[in-house]
């Protein structure tokens, strides 16, 4: 993940992770979540992170059933490291062009639209948009690599 204006350099994607995604590389660092975003600090993705998203990572990974992987500071540590360096941008203030089927995630849908971002996810409500949308799971991003 790398700081970065607007526009991305030559060659490099960006990308939104979906909460559940950046869990996932949190807690499973051999996993594809953890690859791509080892990827990504290392420039061949440009992170999209906004205040709503880390919001609802920092909420997600405050709850008791993660203490068994991480402890509080680790959290606050892990979002403070995707603050810094993914490529933080605001919250859009348009609704998204695509309704998912579970309404909590458009503003995911919403982010990557606005930012010309791959919306990576293993959710299968926002998966099911991928035929309407440049979505995709951890491991079918890491198959175009």
């Amino acid at each position: 993940m790398r700081r970065s204006t607007p526009c991305a350099g030559r060659g490099v994607r960006r990308a939104v992770f979906d909460p559940g995604v950046l869990v996932s590389a949190l807690i499973s660092p051999a996993g594809a979540p953890a690859r791509l975003l080892a990827g990504a600090r290392d420039g061949g993705l440009e992170l999209v992170v906004s205040p709503l998203l880390l919001a609802e990572l920092k909420n997600v990974l405050a709850r008791e059933k993660f203490r068994r992987y991480v402890d509080l500071d680790t959290v606050g540590d892990y979002v403070a490291l995707l603050r810094r360096e993914g490529l933080q941008v605001e919250d859009p203030e348009t609704p998204s062009p695509l309704r998912c089927a579970d309404p909590d995630y458009d503003y995911l849908v919403a982010l990557a639209h606005a930012q010309s971002a791959i919306l990576v996810s293993g959710d299968r409500h926002l998966l099911d948009l991928a035929d309407r949308a440049p979505i995709l799971s951890p491991a079918d991003l890491l198959a175009t690599a």
